[in-house]
């Protein structure tokens, strides 16, 4: 019984010891591997791979044969390998295509590359993954002929349709690549990954110029499929088109009987992007075409309220536009009635009245009728008292402003309209002088809010920070701070008027930028972009080293571009804040912006 312990005990040490080995030889190949020691790492992969196949440890030993240029010796053990390794021969044959292409004989690399795909059979699952280890290799002609390969030998020409157009986008071949992704949709109807690679894919203009040119040649071929014009309109909206966008919804509503319920949605997504022309323009088709449907009094507002955007965001504002405006919610509320469903109606009138026509009785007379007719709709309510705590901040009455304000904190406490709520109120602060109160209030903003409002809050903190505290009375920072105020209440030419004044007064002032920056906003707001350029130009020159100076440069770099088509100067700003400002949150866009104003392909 002892004896057989003893041998019992004996083979498990001999079977641990070959284990040992055979770890031993793999871990010396990756260490001698990993510190570029080729010709000892050689002859210990070629120990593991004799062994057992292993992937990685023969794409490490090809890559040390490469590098030691030992072909003889390469030769012969890949004659032995493909002849016993049977099932993974064909990585054999594609690593020493590799290895014939090193060394100059690319007619036999050729010929091993071939016999790699081929010895795959009727294994199409591996198909893929040796695809994949020709585009690691970079030889992606002969993972599109892979690819190819597996699609004849399985008679399935939707096989691989993906991996084919990320092939074809590799070799630069964007009609092949559109191809491919379309018909991976068609098939599986997945949108949302056609979409998503599509956007990686398509970089240059050229490439997308050529997805709606086949999209619209396959909406003529098939009209009854919805699949093509939903993309085209996808691509539309990316392109921020939401004139063509229209049309092809309306196509789309036309033929598959929506009822206008995607073309509310796009008009939706316009207005978000300010696009208050089209916006409007929807919204008025579905009124017209769907007079007795769901969406006919939703439309009939939004309609209003995307021109009404428009006018508000035409300087300066047309009070005749605004009364007519006015006019149009009555009709609506004339129609319809006042109801949960025209509530928003009543809430946009008095905003008109109160901020474009100077009526604030009128407006708080609206209002409160808005509170009584929408009393059991808690949101509206509030939003109605913070509408009205405006309107008190207009009429100088900031006690009954803070006291609105805080009502509807106190109902909203953990909603976004609680947190607007009280970054109102730190603004009232502010515009009051109470600058300490107004930071405390910030402060808590910063750390428990939406990003929006944290930006907000955060800013409007540093601001105090900066500028109180350095002259005893704080005289600047309220001077800027009735200034605020001014433009909160659209009294826009006095605020540029005291602008001027305070910068000829603290052009040596901490606050000096700021007041700069403020009224080249103002200008921009008003569509003065050369009065603004002239405050930023300041900027740049006198206060470049401060916290606003790539602000200044960058608005400065987008004004020559967008508005006034100089495109030499807005090449030369772009430049100058890459060169200046390396840190800047700016400078990805002004990189890119260069680059495209220079002509450059942008990948």
């Amino acid at each position: 019984m002892k004896g057989s312990f003893k041998w019992i005990t004996l083979l498990g040490l001999m079977i641990g010891a070959l284990n040992a080995t055979a770890q031993t030889d793999e871990q010396l190949a990756d260490e001698y591997f990993k510190n570029e020691e080729c010709e000892k790492a050689v002859a210990y992969y070629q120990k593991v791979l004799r062994k057992s196949f292993d992937k990685r440890a023969l794409k490490n030993y090809t890559t040390c044969l490469i590098k030691t240029k030992d072909w003889d010796e390469a030769d012969k053990f890949f004659k032995r390998q493909v002849k016993s390794e049977g099932a993974n021969a064909p990585w054999y044959f594609l690593n020493w295509g590799l290895l014939s292409e090193a060394e100059g004989k690319e007619a036999d690399a050729e010929k091993r590359y071939a016999e790699a795909i081929e010895a795959f059979g009727p294994r199409i699952d591996l198909y893929r993954d040796l695809a994949e280890e020709f585009r690691e290799a970079q030889k992606t002609e002969w993972a599109q002929r892979t690819l190819q390969r597996a699609r004849e030998v399985a008679r399935n020409e939707n096989l691989y349709r993906l991996e084919m157009a990320s092939v074809y986008r590799e070799l630069n071949q964007p009609e092949n690549m559109i191809a491919e992704l379309l018909s991976y949709g068609i098939l599986f109807r997945n949108t949302e990954i056609v979409q998503n690679m599509l956007q990686d894919f398509l970089k240059e203009e050229k490439e997308q110029a050529l997805l709606e040119k086949v999209l619209y040649e396959k909406i003529q071929k098939n009209p009854n499929e919805a699949f093509y014009n939903e993309l085209l309109v996808w691509y539309q909206v990316q392109r921020k088109d939401f004139y063509k966008a229209f049309i092809q919804e309306r196509a789309l509503d036309k033929r598959f009987k929506y009822n206008g319920t995607r073309i509310f949605d796009l008009a939706n997504l316009a207005l978000q992007n300010k696009d208050y022309e089209n916006a409007a323009a929807m919204f008025e088709f579905i009124i017209k075409e769907y007079p007795q449907g769901q969406l006919y009094p939703f439309a009939r507002r939004m309609a209003i309220n995307a021109r009404e955007e428009q006018v508000k965001n035409t300087y300066p504002v047309n009070k005749a536009e605004v009364q007519k405006l006015i006019g149009e919610y009555q009709k609506l509320l004339s129609e319809l009635g006042t109801n949960a469903r025209t509530l928003e109606a009543l809430r946009n009138m008095a905003i008109l009245h109160a901020f474009y026509l100077d009526e604030k009785d009128k407006a708080i007379a609206i209002l409160e009728k808005a509170i009584e007719t929408g009393k059991t709709e808690k949101e509206f309510v509030d939003k109605c008292k913070l509408d009205l705590g405006d309107i008190y901040l207009l009429q100088g009455e900031p006690w009954e402003a803070t006291l609105l304000y805080s009502q509807v904190e106190k109902s909203q406490k953990d909603d976004i309209l609680g947190y607007d709520a009280k970054l109102r109120n730190a603004k009232l602060h502010y515009y009051k002088g109470d600058f300490e109160l107004s930071k405390e209030v910030l402060d808590i903003l910063k750390r428990a809010t939406t990003r929006e409002i944290a930006n907000d809050a955060n800013d409007l903190s540093l601001l105090i920070m900066d500028n109180t505290g350095l002259d005893s009375t704080e005289t600047a920072m309220r001077e800027y701070s009735n200034v605020e105020l001014l433009l909160f209440q659209n009294k826009t030419i006095s605020a540029i008027d005291t602008l001027k004044h305070l910068y000829t007064v603290y052009q040596d002032h901490s606050l000096a930028d700021e007041i700069l920056w403020l009224t080249a906003k103002t200008y921009m707001k008003l569509d003065s972009n050369r009065q603004a350029l002239e405050c930023m130009k300041i900027i740049k020159e006198k206060f470049h080293y401060d916290i606003l100076g790539d602000d200044a440069l960058y608005t400065m770099a987008k004004l020559y571009q967008e508005k006034l088509n100089d495109k030499e100067e807005a090449m030369k700003l772009y430049q100058e804040l890459l060169e200046k400002y390396p840190g800047s949150i700016f400078v990805a866009d002004s990189r890119k912006r260069f680059r495209q104003l220079r002509g450059d392909t942008i990948n």
